[in-house]
């Protein structure tokens, strides 16, 4: 494990902690009003978190038998060639496709209050947390297949000299960062109470708005990744001195 792919791994679970799952639902459960119940945050991003480990590792354990051909291929110099080719054609599709901007809203619908109320225990009928983890694992499991950072992310993980441990353990680390984001906003609500509120629901709204976008800049994130894991592999030119 070198340092230049802990560091690629870490842009990708930065990327991937601004998701739906790891940080806009747990927004809108810090704008509870009044006090809020910082341990049934605290299960919805565990239950988040392991729900990510555990699907790694059993993609991991299946990818790196079927990708084995594939790795080989892709450290020759074509496959190199196509690796870059197809990074790319992934950063010009996120530069220059269409985004559109979703609609203002004033508030949170009757509904989506309701919702929010029953998660965080505010409703006295719904104190348990078999509905708040089964909310997380929806969330995962909806998020999975678009999460391309994360399929990424596993995907690099493969074609290290790791064993099983050592990658169970880098792909925890990837987890806990994927909730960082939220877990600090939830120290942030508890240190300040309710003067947050307001940064809390104008960051809710810019994620909202800006959702459109998401796919464009993570498509350009990723193509940025491919083409630089791509020439990192690659030999120098002839014309470099150092060659």
């Amino acid at each position: 494990m070198t340092l230049a792919l802990l560091g690629t791994l870490t842009v990708l679970a930065l990327v991937d902690a601004t998701s739906f799952g790891t940080l806009l639902i747990p927004l809108w459960f810090l704008l509870t009003p009044g006090r809020i119940r910082p341990s049934r945050v605290l299960i919805f991003l565990a239950t988040i978190a392991v729900f990510y480990w555990v699907l790694g590792m059993l993609l991991s354990a299946g990818v790196v038998t079927v990708l084995d051909d594939v790795a080989r291929w892709l450290d020759t110099t074509t496959g190199r060639r196509v690796q870059i080719a197809c990074g790319v054609a992934l950063f010009v599709v996120g530069c220059v496709m269409p985004t559109r901007r979703g609609k203002d809203t004033d508030g949170a619908p009757a509904r989506v209050t309701r919702w929010r109320a029953r998660a965080m225990g505010v409703d006295e009928s719904a104190r348990g947390v078999g509905a708040l983890v089964g909310l997380a694992v929806a969330a995962g499991t909806i998020e999975a297949a678009s999460m391309l950072p994360y399929l990424a992310a596993i995907g690099m993980l493969t074609t290290t000299p790791l064993d099983g441990v050592g990658r169970a353990g880098v792909l925890l680390g990837y987890c806990l960062v994927m909730v960082a984001p939220a877990l600090g906003l939830l120290l942030l609500r508890l240190g300040l109470g309710t003067r947050v509120h307001g940064l809390l629901q104008r960051l809710a709204g810019w994620m909202e708005r800006q959702s459109g976008e998401t796919v464009a800049w993570v498509l350009a994130i990723l193509g940025v990744v491919v083409v630089r894991d791509a020439f990192g592999g690659m030999p120098a030119p002839g014309w470099v001195p150092w060659a």
